[in-house]
């Protein structure tokens, strides 16, 4: 029986008056880790979920479940019968209903993915952690060599007349090399990802750990001064996250944006075009429909710097007298959220090398630490552990580290100088390119 079966019968179960939403998912997942030319752990698991939400009245109840048990089926909608009862009406509250934007086609299902065998699996790991303990002698160690894949399917089924069923598989690479000059010690990571285990980069994967691990060595505190900053798609991809976080209507609606009531206005440079686009397949955060069955589409967030909207789901959208943006995220174990599933920048012009050589001095950013919990979602303002290599006349130059950066999320929007071209999708989902910002504080002696 398949996911979308069981939601069906699940919907079947409504009484008269009710809206009912099945969402049910399945799917198989292998973690792969190895440390000193062994197998560390190897873990396989399958999972099932099913969440049931009963609307009457404008009162919502939830449920959720573990497993397809007949019985407990049945006991999931009568729970979630019973917690609509006791719920608070809102006016606000009901189930997505069809809006007749198509789903876009996506191939996101990888066969080689499910039929890859275990003993091919460890090897990938075991070779990951071997380039990376090879690569030179100052490389002391590997903290986390480690495959991992996902296979999945989910469902989703109302009684408003939404219907679909969609699958997709993914699979990565990751590695923490750990280096040493005798005096200090260092950390970098690697990663690759891919649908397949044929589209991932061992040697990207080991190259970028090791490097990352060595260029930091004999890093030391800076002093403090105002200067540019550098980041690399995946720092960038990092700050992008954080601007995404404010722009949802979850987000605005309980005063937790400095973009409130700023539609319209230019809240970046020019040049700088951000949106949400879970129909591109490159992004592991792509996908056919949201969390309450609507068909992802592009939605436009900030257009040459100015803000064109909010991501909204149905109740987000409802409670600002708009429409949905097809944002809702969610699992089978929740009701749905808010948020960015594929954010990305449009490219602009250059790469990491030529945007860097334009920098008289700054600071290329290795890494940043506390970044969530140093941002205040209401003014913007943040201030985060930062380590890199300093920049002199467009080169790199010796690392730092014990520095903090500081500056407001809108301030950094307003002082992008440049937007590379060299697009890469990240961890999470997001599209990002190498950004120049300028006049940003950097605190250290």
């Amino acid at each position: 029986m398949t996911t979308l079966d069981i939601a069906d019968r699940l919907v079947a179960m409504a009484k008269p008056g009710e809206q009912l939403e099945a969402y049910v998912s399945s799917g198989s997942s292998t973690a792969v880790r190895a440390y000193a030319g062994e197998v560390e752990s190897f873990t396989q698991a399958s999972s099932a979920g099913v969440g049931v939400r009963i609307v009457v009245d404008g009162r919502q109840g939830f449920a959720s479940a573990g497993t397809f048990d007949d019985d407990v089926l049945r006991e999931l909608v009568a729970e979630a019968r019973d917690n609509a009862r006791f719920a608070e009406p809102d006016e606000h509250v009901g189930l997505a209903e069809p809006d007749g934007v198509p789903a876009a086609q996506l191939d996101l299902w990888r066969p080689e993915a499910a039929q890859l065998p275990p003993d091919a699996k460890i090897d990938l790991a075991l070779e990951l952690e071997r380039r990376v303990r090879g690569a030179d002698p100052r490389i002391t160690g590997v903290r986390v060599a480690s495959y991992a894949d996902s296979l999945g399917e989910r469902s989703i089924a109302t009684t408003t007349g939404i219907r679909v069923c969609e699958r997709g598989t993914f699979c990565s690479l990751s590695v923490t090399a750990l280096a040493s000059d005798g005096d200090s010690t260092t950390i970098g990571g690697g990663v690759s990802l891919g649908r397949a285990p044929g589209e991932l980069d061992l040697a990207r994967a080991a190259h970028d750990a090791v490097e990352r691990a060595l260029r930091m060595l004999g890093a030391k505190q800076p002093p403090s001064e105002r200067l540019t900053i550098v980041l690399e798609p995946r720092l960038a991809a990092s700050i992008l996250g954080v601007v995404g976080g404010t722009l949802s209507g979850e987000a605005v609606a309980k005063g937790r944006s400095p973009f409130a009531d700023r539609v319209g206005d230019t809240i970046a440079v020019p040049g700088l075009t951000l949106f949400d686009d879970p129909t591109d397949a490159r992004s592991s955060g792509a996908g056919e429909h949201d969390g309450e069955g609507l068909a992802h589409r592009r939605v436009p967030l900030v257009t040459d710097g100015v803000l064109q909207g909010f991501l909204h789901n149905t109740y987000s959208a409802r409670r600002a007298g708009t429409v949905s943006t097809a944002s809702a995220v969610r699992g089978a174990r929740s009701t749905p959220g808010v948020g960015a599933s594929a954010l990305a920048v449009e490219p602009g012009e250059g790469d990491l090398e030529s945007l860097l050589a334009t920098v008289e001095h700054g600071l290329l950013v290795h890494s940043l630490t506390g970044l969530h919990s140093g941002v205040n979602p209401v003014s913007g303002d943040f201030s985060v552990g930062v380590e890199g290599l300093m920049i002199r006349n467009g080169a790199r130059a010796e690392p730092v580290r014990e520095a903090t950066i500081a500056s407001t999320i809108q301030r950094l929007l307003t002082h992008i100088r440049a937007i590379g071209a060299d697009l890469e999708w990240q961890p999470g989902g997001i599209g990002a390119v190498t950004l120049v910002i300028d006049d940003v504080t950097l605190s250290g002696a």
